[in-house]
């Protein structure tokens, strides 16, 4: 008995000598630089360390590095699959219903906490440059130069404070978006390079968000490219209403001009469907001579094919997921110039690099563009991060995790108390092993609002497990979904009214409400839309659609 108690205390004092150890490796009295770069609508299947088969056709070598020098997270998911939303949640930690900012239309509360403002607080320099989305001015930052509204690809417009007058104002800068932000975020960090203080800077790229315009320099890259079509790019949607009725099908909503750069007929640089003029009226002549150029040609193709039907559905496809991969190109190409300048400049050793996105985005997976679904296109969203020296490099996460989690993460590694009232959890356990990835969070928590609005996706919240999904889909309808990710990854058979998976269904509606009452989620939150509310919205997006084409002039 004497030898077995041995045995145990000196097995626990190893072990516990193992974790003081791997938390040693990650301690410093040097806090850490921070530096969080966030693509718009960038889909995990488009980075290609993630081996989706579209993203070895377009690689991003540089994107990849952070997972290869750090960390991949498998199973990252947002709480919210719209953009102002998601990066509300990442800013506080908390869930739409308790930041306030639900939907689009909202109006984000800048004076709330934030990691940003925490990170301040405690001696940081911070920043951020490019795509804000959250209406109204950041606030907790000591540079900001971010994108008007959602900005546009060419010339954009950026509003910042103007450091003669003090005031904010708008400035349409010359240029590619992706390309303006990348190089303010150098210049920023050539301006405080050599302050003691450490920085935490937020790097936000429209790019690829709608409608997908590539730099002049990649606007022919994919175009001999055949990427492979989704098993599910034809469906009929059985078992689920909601996908039935929403409207971001490529082959039917998008518009034929704006969206595919589609021209009225052969030898004429006129679009055709093109309600928002903008994207290309701010274009100078010049931009507009090369682009027309470089499009001229393949829409002349186009028109001489003549395509219908199907055939004409998988053209929108090739070309869709050409413009798309291009606009990652630069994207890409930023992320490397950025880390280039953190090696050169002896940065890299004590900076976090963070990429990731908004939420997911569909590449033709049941037939859709954009994102909304708590389907795993949507729903789940690329994560990498690489710190030298504490995480250790090809470090794979596949833990639940979310867009939750960000901010508590970032406090944790910047030895900033995390505040209370924050609803997420720290990564950084994950990251230098000191919890399993099992027993870090057994499900997650999903809501979506922004119904009725673009694409007329319903309003629905749910709860995900490791190899389950439970989706309640409501407003004017009211339907249950249920998925075995494991025999349905594509989640095309609803199992809801299968009597073998009762007793999993009753265990997720328990789970369901356990985290609703955790996350303090309220009857407020399932407010519906009026039925003349619905039925305006669906006839104004009819309009703005406008007929879509079957047939073209040659």
């Amino acid at each position: 008995m004497k030898n077995i108690i041995y045995i145990l205390l000196i097995t626990i004092a190893f072990q516990s000598c193992k974790n003081k150890k791997k938390e040693v490796a990650v301690e410093s009295s040097k806090r850490p630089n921070i530096i969080f770069i966030m693509a718009d609508d960038h889909a995990t299947q488009a980075i290609s360390v993630y081996g989706h088969p579209i993203s070895q056709l377009a690689p991003t070598p540089n994107i990849d590095r952070i997972a290869n020098e750090g960390a991949i997270f498998k199973n990252n998911f947002c709480t919210n699959s719209i953009c102002g939303p998601s990066r509300a949640v990442i800013l506080t930690g908390k869930h739409s219903h308790i930041n306030g900012f639900k939907m689009n239309g909202d109006r984000f509360d800048g004076s709330q906490q934030t990691f940003p403002k925490l990170l301040k607080n405690a001696g940081y320099k911070t920043a951020v440059i490019g795509k804000w989305h959250l209406h109204g001015v950041p606030e907790g930052f000591d540079y900001w130069n971010i994108l008007q509204d959602q900005g546009n690809y060419y010339n954009p417009n950026f509003v910042a404070v103007n450091p003669e007058t003090k005031k904010v104002d708008t400035t349409m800068i010359q240029g590619y978006a992706t390309d303006i932000v990348t190089e303010d975020a150098i210049r920023y960090l050539e301006k405080i390079k050599d302050d003691t203080a450490p920085f935490m800077m937020m790097v936000q790229h429209k790019a690829p968000h709608r409608n997908w315009m590539p730099a002049l320099r990649h606007v022919n890259k994919y175009d001999n490219v055949k990427f492979p079509v989704p098993d599910t790019y034809f469906t009929d949607h059985e078992g689920s209403m909601a996908s039935k009725e929403q409207s971001q099908t490529i082959y039917v909503d998008m518009y034929e001009g704006h969206d595919l750069k589609m021209t009225k007929k052969k030898g004429n640089p006129e679009l055709a469907h093109n309600p928002w003029k903008t994207d290309f009226e701010r274009m100078t002549p010049e931009q507009r001579a090369d682009w027309d150029k470089a499009y001229q040609p393949k829409n002349d193709a186009f028109h001489d094919a003549n395509l219908s039907g199907k055939d004409l559905d998988l053209w929108k496809l090739q070309r869709y997921l050409q413009d798309y991969l291009a606009t990652i190109a630069a994207v890409d190409e930023g992320v490397g110039k950025i880390l280039d300048y953190l090696k050169a400049n002896n940065l890299e050793e004590n900076t976090i690099v963070v990429y990731t996105t908004d939420q997911g985005f569909y590449l033709g997976e049941k037939g859709w563009f954009d994102k909304r679904f708590m389907y795993e296109e949507s729903l789940g969203m690329p994560m990498l991060m690489k710190f030298p020296g504490a995480i250790k490099p090809g470090t794979e996460v596949t833990a639940l995790t979310q867009n939750l989690d960000f901010a508590e993460t970032f406090l944790d590694f910047a030895q900033v108390e995390i505040p209370n009232d924050m609803q997420g959890k720290s990564l950084k356990p994950l990251l230098t092993n000191t919890i399993e990835d099992e027993d870090f969070r057994d499900a997650i928590y999903y809501h979506y609002y922004d119904f009725p609005a673009f694409h007329m996706v319903k309003k629905m919240y749910g709860v995900r497990t490791k190899r389950y999904k439970l989706i309640h889909v409501y407003d004017d309808i009211d339907e249950w979904e249920l998925y075995d990710l494991e025999t349905d990854p594509s989640e095309i058979n609803n199992v809801i009214n299968d009597e073998n998976y009762d007793a999993i269904e009753v265990k997720l509606r328990e789970r369901l409400n356990q985290l609703q009452t955790e996350y303090k989620v309220t009857d407020e939150e399932f407010k519906q839309a009026s039925k003349a509310q619905i039925k305006r919205s669906y006839k104004s997006f009819e309009r703005l659609r406008g007929k879509p084409i079957k047939s073209y002039e040659h």
